[in-house]
């Protein structure tokens, strides 16, 4: 993988104006403000659709088919909860403080909270549910939305609303955690339902989550500084309409403590992706069994290993397409394609289409790819399905090209044959 920053300029201009503009539509202040912190401790009735479920870890491990298993529950899935059953929370009431949710229950949240936070400080065993239900928060310093510590917390977007979340440029510390999203969790958190969501993050991430993050529906759009989505364990995605405006990635999932973790998987679901540096990476593994894609990143996917199922994936890259590199120590890095469809347009200079730092691994899908370099492989190329079409031209061999250095013997459908060496530097 090659630097690209140069190209990149275009995107991040183009990125601090958007944040502008979008700063100007955050929450404007209504309702009198209310010094110190007002503690909810009611606790309402939890949705009880598999409330006993929680999505499986997404570790890697030598059957990259084990993590779609479970991984989402029926909680994550449903959105559901009962109305009459949850507690009200007026936002208009608490303007200029934060909203502390403390025990287990859930919060159906209206109205518009300026320079306030919602935080949730409960027990490590309660699942909270939030209810997004026509809400506006926006904090100048800090997180909209934080969970300190629960066991699980649930998004809910309600149906036919419109919700905004904001940070006004910086982010203070108010404790031991280094909080640098608009939305930022230390447990689990599921992003569900079928309203709008709209973030906005200047200065930092829009999404982050130190465990396992899960989205299953609505209408998301992030704007942000850095990353557009992180997760410290895994992001999981079965669902949702996703616009990702960032300055560094759109999903990022990465655990440096254990780097057996750090994976993404998505099922389904639409991706409008438009980034300063990767569309999509994970540290561990990237597994696509669905979903529509929209690229224009500098690299499209990258992770140790990359496998793609299923799918409808446009990439616009300025420097790889896909790309497998070594950040894992569960996996030897690999792409693998066994189905879907992928079109990749490559900009010009010193960039590859697909590039594994490992092997190539092609059993089916419709693989369609423009630019000087289709395929960079280190290692063994593996042919036996699928269609590949390189700038308009089908493919009878899968030819490892690289930058003035002799090519390696072309893997052919059914042959399984050995890749050279491609040419290139190496993140």
């Amino acid at each position: 993988m090659k630097s690209g920053k140069n190209k990149l300029l275009p995107i991040l201009l183009a990125l601090a104006v958007m944040l502008s503009m979008l700063m100007l539509t955050a929450c404007s202040g209504v309702g009198e403000s209310i010094a110190g912190n007002t503690a909810l401790s009611q606790t309402s009735q939890l949705v009880s659709t598999g409330d006993t479920l929680s999505a499986v870890s997404l570790a890697a491990s030598s059957d990259t088919g084990a993590i779609a298993d479970d991984a989402f529950s029926n909680r994550d899935l449903s959105g559901e909860y009962d109305a009459d059953e949850a507690t009200a929370i007026d936002l208009n009431s608490y303007n200029g403080s934060d909203v502390v949710i403390s025990e287990a229950g859930t919060f159906v949240l209206t109205g518009t909270l300026e320079n306030g936070s919602v935080v949730i400080d409960a027990s490590s065993e309660d699942k909270i549910q939030l209810v997004l239900n026509g809400a506006c928060i926006s904090s100048d310093s800090y997180a909209a939305i934080y969970v300190k510590q629960a066991d699980k917390v649930f998004i809910t977007l309600a149906e036919g609303t419109e919700n905004t979340l904001s940070n006004g440029g910086s982010f203070v510390q108010k404790d031991d955690n280094t909080v640098d999203g608009v939305i930022f969790s230390k447990d689990d958190l599921t992003i569900n339902g079928t309203g709008t969501l709209t973030i906005v993050s200047p200065a930092g991430h829009g999404v982050v989550c130190k465990d396992e993050l899960v989205i299953t529906g609505g209408t998301i759009k992030i704007t942000a500084g850095s990353h557009a989505i992180q997760a410290k364990d895994s992001i999981a995605v079965a669902g949702g309409n996703i616009t990702l405006r960032a300055g560094k990635d759109g999903m990022h999932a990465e655990n440096d403590e254990d780097d057996t973790l750090g994976t993404i998987y998505v099922t389904g679901g639409s991706f409008s992706i438009n980034v300063g540096d990767d569309g999509i990476h994970a540290g561990s593994l990237l597994r696509i069994d669905g979903g529509a894609f929209d690229i224009t990143a500098a690299e499209g996917l990258e992770a140790t290993y990359v496998q793609i199922n299923d799918g409808d994936i446009t990439i616009s890259a300025s420097d790889d397409g896909i790309n497998a590199a070594k950040k894992s120590t569960a996996y030897t890095p690999t792409v693998e394609i066994n189905g879907g469809s992928l079109d990749i347009s490559m900009g010009q200079g010193d960039t590859d289409g697909i590039d594994a730092n490992g092997s190539l691994i092609i059993t089916g899908g419709t693989i369609a790819v423009t630019g000087n370099s289709a395929f960079d492989c280190d290692g063994s190329v593996t042919w036996t399905g699928g269609t590949v079409t390189v700038n308009g031209q089908q493919q009878t061999e899968i030819t490892n090209q690289m930058m003035g250095g002799p090519g390696g013997m072309g893997g052919q459908p059914g042959s399984g044959g050995m890749g050279g060496f491609g040419g290139g530097r190496r993140r």
